[in-house]
């Protein structure tokens, strides 16, 4: 699935990836298995189409990826690994091997759509390089531009309109505000499309596919009010506390398995009971 040119540099990239350094952490420490990269960590320097860059500093390591911000001569860039290491034995490269199959192959179709960034390269098995955004995560109450949620329903149309649908959403967070004040998406992990060639076309993907927009328009306008109430007349402020019934039953589905989650990851780390942010993230 991997369309990048560069065959010949990513088998050597591979190579290179399969010997990185481990990690300086102690043995002990039980949650390595959880960070996408295991005991390993992403490499100081890396060089991509003949352009060297230097690891800055690491955003997030959790246990589907690990994302990395890299600094060149002319251009930040950011690097993200998908999961690399095994399980209790049980490797599960080809899982890290199809979410950066996915994530490039998303940049690569929305080429040229500013708001998203520009694809640069895959990395070794389960790599991506794409163009760095100077900006910061949008947050509940922030007052941005009076456009911006307009460019964003904007962004979000463009995407449905090439048959996906980005599906990542539900939290503020999850879209970057730009230096420049405009809104940026940029973490196509769990977005969906499903070719026609594929099957995308029959009804029961054409279904799904329908649904997952619905719940990006639904969420467009929770981060409205989230951000920007003063945009939305009350009416429109109160329908964005219905949420759909397909949400509903979503979330009926999906909280039990988060519950379980957190528990697991609350024996495993004990000492993190109050730390902020996602639970099994972690920074290098």
């Amino acid at each position: 699935m991997d369309t990048s040119p560069h065959e010949a540099t990513i088998r050597a990239m591979d190579a290179a990836f399969s010997g990185m350094a481990t990690t300086s952490e102690p043995a002990h420490r039980p949650y390595s298995f959880l960070k996408a990269l295991g005991r390993k960590s992403l490499p100081h320097e890396i060089v991509v189409r003949e352009n060297r860059y230097t690891k800055q500093c690491v955003f997030k390591n959790d246990f589907f990826a690990i994302t990395a911000m890299y600094h060149g001569e002319h251009e930040k860039v950011i690097l993200k690994v998908a999961r690399d290491a095994g399980l209790f034995g049980i490797p599960l490269r080809w899982i890290g091997r199809l979410l950066a199959a996915r994530e490039a192959a998303f940049l690569q179709s929305l080429s040229g759509v500013h708001g998203i960034p520009r694809f640069i390269s895959r990395w070794g098995p389960t790599g991506v390089v794409r163009q760095f955004v100077d900006g910061h995560p949008l947050h509940r109450g922030e007052q941005v531009e009076n456009e911006f949620h307009s460019r964003l329903k904007h962004l979000v149309e463009i995407i449905h309109a090439r048959g996906m649908a980005y599906v990542d959403l539900e939290k503020c967070e999850n879209v970057l505000v730009g230096d420049d004040g405009l809104p940026y998406l940029f973490d196509f992990q769990i977005a969906w499309h499903l070719p026609a060639k594929w099957g995308g076309e029959l009804f029961p993907a054409r279904w799904l596919r329908c649904w997952f927009q619905a719940g990006d328009r639904y969420h467009l306008l929770k981060l409205q009010r989230r951000t920007r109430p003063d945009q939305l007349s009350a009416e429109v402020i109160a329908a964005s506390y219905r949420r759909p019934w397909y949400l509903r039953i979503h979330g009926l589905i999906a909280r039990p398995w988060k519950w379980l989650r957190r528990a697991i990851l609350k024996l495993l780390e004990p000492g993190h009971e109050h730390a902020s942010g996602e639970r099994g993230r972690m920074l290098d």
